[in-house]
């Protein structure tokens, strides 16, 4: 015969017992029961491993299981970490987010690193590849925007009524993707040559 407690309205099963033996033993994960017929298949994994689980891809980093997704190479790039990946600082300072998204760096650690290159006498050269680096982005970003304002379809337009009135004609874009690859090439090899010039010089 079973004694129920005072004040408990359901009664303890063996499972329930099983877990708080283990509980008590301090192994939390053990299993209360057991099962028939079904094994997963254990793996050990290090710091800095990748592995492929189901569909997914996973790694360990500082200690902690996580997924790798395609845009942590994106992140990587456009998130500023909390310190500095040099000197281990935080960054706070309101120069060192713009001096990360160039250098990589905070903003003193921009600042020695210039001051070495001024003291080896290499100062000049590093002004001018960047200058040459910021005029290659440039017309890269506007080869992407013109290419990309040619290919938007505008054969349609609804005006205030919201009548849709069709265009005919407009231009011709194989031409015009032409010219503008064409035109880009041209600006970056320009570039590209006044830095040799410079270097020759």
């Amino acid at each position: 015969m079973q004694q129920k407690v005072q004040g408990l309205n359901k009664e303890f099963k063996r499972k329930d017992v099983s877990r708080l033996r283990n509980l008590i033993k301090g192994k939390t994960g053990a299993s209360t029961s057991s099962q028939i017929g079904y094994n997963t298949k254990e793996e050990d994994h290090k710091e800095g491993d990748v592995w492929k689980e189901g569909r997914k891809t996973w790694t360990i980093k500082n200690g902690i299981k996580q997924t790798v997704s395609k845009l942590d190479v994106i992140k990587k790039e456009v998130f500023m970490p909390l310190s500095c990946p040099c000197c281990n600082r935080i960054m706070k300072k309101r120069l060192d987010k713009p001096n990360y998204k160039i250098h990589k760096k905070c903003f003193d650690c921009v600042i020695d690193f210039e001051a070495k290159l001024k003291n080896k006498g290499e100062y000049e050269d590093y002004i001018k590849k960047l200058k040459v680096k910021n005029s290659l982005d440039i017309v890269n970003e506007m080869e992407s925007y013109l290419l990309d304002a040619i290919n938007t379809t505008n054969s349609g337009y609804v005006s205030e009524d919201g009548v849709v009135e069709r265009w005919v004609g407009g231009v011709d874009k194989k031409k015009m993707t032409k010219e503008i690859t064409e035109a880009a090439q041209i600006r970056r090899e320009s570039v590209e040559k006044e830095l040799n010039d410079e270097k020759g010089a």
